[in-house]
């Protein structure tokens, strides 16, 4: 018998595919069901803040007109949520307060994040007495009462300082000074984490030979370091987020924050404090959207730091 000999060669397994690193991030971030969720409704009420315009003009309200035969209206298919005491509807101030609340807490926690990574990145990598006095300053804001020293800048006059007093009496004027206030006192916090990746990072061999190469202090700083620190950053950014909002609402509620016509969460409380057995709702529906909007934040904190954490399983 002749034996028939195959040449066909043997068909090779696949091979799985390696997945990109922002791959496995998702993935992390998808277990976790309450950051997850989080992300979504924020998103979602972002969206529906900022179509806040469009709504009034769909409803035929204006959210910054009096209407006294409005007053302390219930509840309706005219009023979603009733209408304040000024007969204003309180479902649009609601959003253009959501407006004035996330924005402050982006733009601030932003400037924070910028401020914070630039101050730990130049600690970090020069060390020596440049280190030693920025980590002294760090030290100093650190250990300062923030509460009550913001509250003091947020009471100064800003006319009394020489600026034009068409500016410090406009609108832009409270927004932009809680965002001073909030870069001036937050920044420690973020520059500490950057500044302990950053001496991590410069022991690297991969940075040494960067070194050694003849490449310059800012190019290995643009490759090499910072885009190996900005997980910590986006995680502490997020949880700031919720941070600022609540600081931005006890400002605002204390008067010294964003001032009227313009509406916030915060200055809402304020109006709705001396009413408040009148018509409860008008403490009730800003204080669970400051609550629910800063735990979102939260879990998406949580969320971000277990995806983003290379020692997570994938």
């Amino acid at each position: 018998m002749t034996q028939h000999v195959s040449n066909a060669a043997p068909v090779a397994a696949p091979k799985r595919q390696a997945s990109s690193p922002w791959v496995l991030v998702w993935h992390r971030f998808c277990q976790h069901k309450a950051g997850l969720v989080s992300a979504v409704f924020i998103i979602l009420f972002a969206i529906l803040c900022f179509s806040a315009p469009l709504l009034a003009s769909w409803f035929g309200h204006d959210p910054f007109e009096v209407d006294f035969f409005a007053r302390f209206e219930p509840a309706s298919d005219a009023h979603w949520l009733g209408a304040d005491e000024l007969g204003r509807d309180v479902f649009l101030r609601l959003l253009y307060g959501g407006q004035v609340s996330l924005s402050v807490g982006a733009v601030a926690a932003l400037m924070t994040a910028i401020l914070g990574t630039l101050v730990g990145v130049f600690a970090g990598y020069f060390g020596g007495k440049l280190d030693a006095v920025l980590m002294r300053i760090a030290d100093f804001t650190l250990s300062l009462p923030t509460l009550p020293l913001m509250i003091v800048m947020a009471a100064v006059d800003l006319s009394k300082l020489g600026l034009p007093e068409s500016w410090a009496q406009g609108e832009n004027a409270s927004f932009i000074r809680i965002i001073v206030i909030v870069a001036l006192f937050g920044w420690p916090t973020t520059a500490r984490l950057v500044r302990s990746g950053t001496l991590s990072l410069r022991e690297r061999d991969y940075v040494k030979a960067a070194v050694g190469y003849g490449a310059s202090p800012w190019r290995i700083i643009r490759r090499h370091v910072l885009p190996n620190v900005l997980s910590p950053v986006i995680i502490a950014t997020t949880m700031a987020l919720g941070g600022v909002i609540l600081l931005e609402s006890a400002l605002s509620f204390l008067g010294l924050g964003i001032q009227p016509p313009m509406p916030s969460w915060g200055n809402m409380l304020q109006n709705a404090q001396e009413v408040i057995w009148q018509s409860p709702g008008l403490a009730i529906y800003p204080g669970i959207a400051i609550l629910v909007t800063v735990m979102a934040f939260n879990f998406l904190g949580d969320a971000l730091q277990d995806a983003l954490d290379p020692k997570s399983g994938n």
